[in-house]
């Protein structure tokens, strides 16, 4: 069979993004000449209206100051051993449970910096070179089939296994399944869409590090921890049959880059931590009442759905739950409230302060699922 060739060819650093090119491969098509991004107030009240999709543009940005930057690197140094001891918990899982050498596919972007993670892992332990793909998935939209035709024309398609950040309610895992159904009933082969996650406080997967929710230091930043590539693109007026969803490459940040510090920060922790690494592992995999934890229980949903009935939501998709999420909702999207589980966590300090920034109220709730929940202003 011949391998199929797309119209948009796979991106590299650091032609596209901060990473070396053999971390990633980005099957994404670059739109970094296009001018996308729009106010966050206008840009909120068109999505909520109806009169336009997330996926089609990109928000500006939201730069925190001097204070939070600097409260990102002493978060990065505080918690290196425990994401160190997560990448490798979720990689060892992988390679026993899924894939000796996994094809690795990050869910742009979130993802992509915990692929590289558990690659530079699999590398450590095991010595092997996991291939490492960075593709989009859209809310509603699916996954880029175009992608996916691209890596398993390449790869044995059950060594493939999708990567991402963390789950906060389980939307994106619920779309990566439905995705992958569709894909497979078109004729595609049948991929396993359990995600691979550091965190999975929404208990959607079997495959994670941790399911505390705790502070994943890529969260605390947008483009400039993320290889500064922009959140994922899906547009009729600039992607056509055959190419890759879209995506910017923001090079005039690179002075404030941090992406490849953040990577070297928790993988100079893995011989610290292989030993922890190993005793969670064997006890996540053979102790029976680790077993039995490991089982998805969808709580996370279940508790958004209720905060969503409580506050007036019409849809469970204002309220981000998870230290991940809020942190997003507060740098890039209108926030109109935090709820936190307990007043004064230390790890709750860059929430404080963006929130402070911005002049969003803090409430406190003892009764949360979540150590925090960021909540969106409708009618923006």
């Amino acid at each position: 069979m011949s391998t199929p060739t797309t119209v948009t060819p796979p991106l590299y650093g650091p032609a596209f993004g901060s990473y070396a090119a053999d971390e990633v491969t980005w099957l994404l098509k670059d739109l970094s000449h296009l001018s996308l991004e729009g106010d966050l107030t206008e840009r909120e009240r068109r999505i909520q209206s109806g009169a336009a999709h997330y996926a089609e543009s990109l928000p500006i940005e939201y730069q925190p100051g001097e204070q939070y930057q600097a409260l990102f690197h002493e978060t990065l140094t505080a918690s290196a051993d425990r994401l160190a001891e997560a990448v490798g918990v979720v990689a060892e899982l992988v390679v026993a449970e899924r894939a000796e050498v996994p094809t690795l596919v990050s869910l742009a972007r979130a993802g992509t910096p915990v692929g590289i993670l558990m690659r530079r892992w699999i590398g450590f332990a095991h010595g092997t070179d996991a291939p490492h793909y960075t593709i989009s998935i859209v809310r509603d939209r699916g996954i880029d089939r175009v992608a996916i035709d691209h890596i398993v024309a390449r790869h044995d398609p059950a060594s493939v296994v999708f990567v991402d950040g963390w789950t906060g309610k389980g939307a994106i895992a619920r779309e990566l399944s439905a995705a992958l159904d569709a894909y497979a009933a078109a004729g595609g082969p049948r991929l396993d869409g359990e995600l691979a996650v550091l965190a999975d406080p929404g208990s959607c997967t079997t495959t994670f590090g941790t399911r505390d929710d705790f502070l994943i230091a890529s969260a605390c930043l947008n483009s400039t921890v993320s290889g500064l590539v922009s959140r994922t693109v899906l547009n009729a007026d600039h992607i056509g049959p055959g190419e890759f969803h879209g995506a910017k490459f923001y090079r005039h940040l690179i002075d404030h880059d941090v992406s490849r510090l953040l990577l070297d920060t928790v993988s100079d922790r893995f011989s610290a931590v292989a030993d922890t690494v190993a005793h969670r592992v064997s006890q996540m995999r053979f102790a029976e009442t680790a077993v039995a934890d490991r089982r998805p229980t969808w709580s996370g949903w279940a508790s958004v759905e209720a905060i969503a009935a409580e506050y007036g939501l019409s849809s469970i998709n204002f309220a981000k739950p998870g230290v991940g999420e809020t942190t997003r909702v507060l740098l890039r999207r209108v926030p109109w409230r935090v709820l936190v589980s307990a007043p004064d966590l230390p790890e709750h300090r860059h929430i404080r302060l963006l929130a402070a920034e911005r002049g969003v109220p803090i409430e406190v709730r003892p009764d949360l699922a979540y150590s925090c929940v960021g909540l969106i202003k409708e009618d923006a």
